[in-house]
């Protein structure tokens, strides 16, 4: 049978698809424009990519064509391995690592739990003021571990001798503040702790280097405009710290003669660190992260941030006080009420801490900013 003979990580027979090259110019201009036309059809003006961004048409189509192989009885999963594994390339390409570095995941709090549960009894793990949950509570169901926190800005400044992780936001979901991670990571080093930084919030408009910390981890299904149900751990080229306390038979080096029993040799890649993959969530990445490579995150970058720093500005001119940035969120404290209203006008925003939270992606326009302006009130 030849998925018996035919490694999970192989499928050497099947070409990787080609990534396009990059539309020529800045973003805005006609090579984007003419891309975004083509993947995306919003019906509303959609500033919530910060809870879920739009799926693109590719991703649909490959979406589609997989459940309809699943209701004809014509699964392939060979072939679908060999998509989940483009899935990984590309991600990894995504953020400057090999596809050996990346495990995939479902869910960024089960990343998290394997970093928490690799931890000895009484390690400390410093975190930020308010950051997401699902990086910080997993630390906090071991009573074993002494759990700090600190604000997001002096986070660098409290790490200290004996502090054995920093895990952080590379941006913080309920305002977009940015974290320094240049200044978290080098107090990281020079105290000797680990540094754990999640990326869900950034990977896909703000450029990344994963090789600059420990581990990242990163839920795809917001700014990579994934399915939900991706997510990916990237580790230290000897796989830090970690055990591999939920590998199964992908886990195996040699996953189709792992399928029973104890595995006997476990993947000598982060793929140790791998769930068995929901195959239509990554089906479907494997497109939307073709459309990310395609953009560029710089390009995407560019274009969300024009767009942020408009509306920033007009927020400012209706006497409200957005929090200060750079970023492609865009969080206006107290401000929250606005949120149906706004619905009611056909513009799709997210509450989080009492803040209005319009996110800025790539199939967002200067007319959204206008639309959302519009629509708010004075202060």
């Amino acid at each position: 049978m030849v998925l018996v003979e035919t490694s999970l990580p192989g499928a050497p027979d099947l070409p990787e698809t080609p990534t396009p090259p990059t539309p020529p110019g800045l973003p805005g201009l006609p090579g984007l424009r003419d891309l975004m036309r083509a993947e995306f059809a919003p019906t509303t003006v959609y500033l919530n990519t910060a809870s879920h961004g739009l799926t693109p048409a590719r991703t649909a189509d490959a979406l589609r064509e997989a459940v309809q192989e699943t209701v004809e009885g014509r699964i392939d999963l060979t072939r679908w391995f060999a998509v989940i594994e483009r899935a990984r390339a590309r991600f990894a390409r995504l953020v400057g690592l090999d596809p050996d570095r990346v495990a995939l995941g479902a869910a960024v709090s089960a990343h998290v739990s394997l970093v928490a549960g690799s931890l000895p009894p009484g390690a400390e793990v410093l975190v930020a003021d308010g950051d997401f949950s699902s990086l910080v509570n997993p630390f906090a169901m071991r009573a074993d571990l002494k759990l700090r926190t600190a604000p997001q800005a002096e986070l660098a400044d409290a790490v200290r001798p004996g502090t054995a992780l920093v895990a952080v936001s590379a941006v913080q979901s309920a305002d977009g503040r940015i974290a320094d991670l240049a200044a978290v990571a080098g107090a990281a080093r020079a105290h000797g702790a680990r540094t754990l930084v999640d990326t869900t919030q950034a990977a896909g408009w703000l450029p990344l280097d994963a090789g600059a910390f420990d581990y990242t981890v990163c839920g795809a299904y917001k700014w990579l405009l994934c399915p939900r149900g991706t997510s990916f751990l990237t580790v230290p080229g000897d796989g830090g710290d970690l055990v591999a306390a939920q590998a199964g038979w992908v886990a195996g080096e040699r996953p189709w003669e792992s399928c029973y029993g104890t595995v006997e040799e476990l993947a000598r890649s982060a793929r140790r660190f791998d769930v068995s993959p929901a195959f239509l969530p990554y089906l479907g990445a494997e497109r939307s992260l073709s459309l990310v490579e395609e953009a560029g995150p710089e390009a995407i970058g560019a274009h969300d941030r024009v767009l942020a720093a408009r509306f920033r500005a007009g927020a400012a001119e209706l006497g409200h006080r957005p929090v200060p940035g750079d970023s492609a969120i865009v969080a206006v404290p107290g401000l929250g009420g606005a949120s149906e209203a706004l619905k009611e006008a056909g513009v799709e925003v997210s509450v989080r801490a009492g803040n209005l939270r319009a996110a800025f992606h790539l199939y967002n326009t200067a007319e959204d900013v206008e639309r959302l302006l519009a629509a708010l009130p004075r202060a």
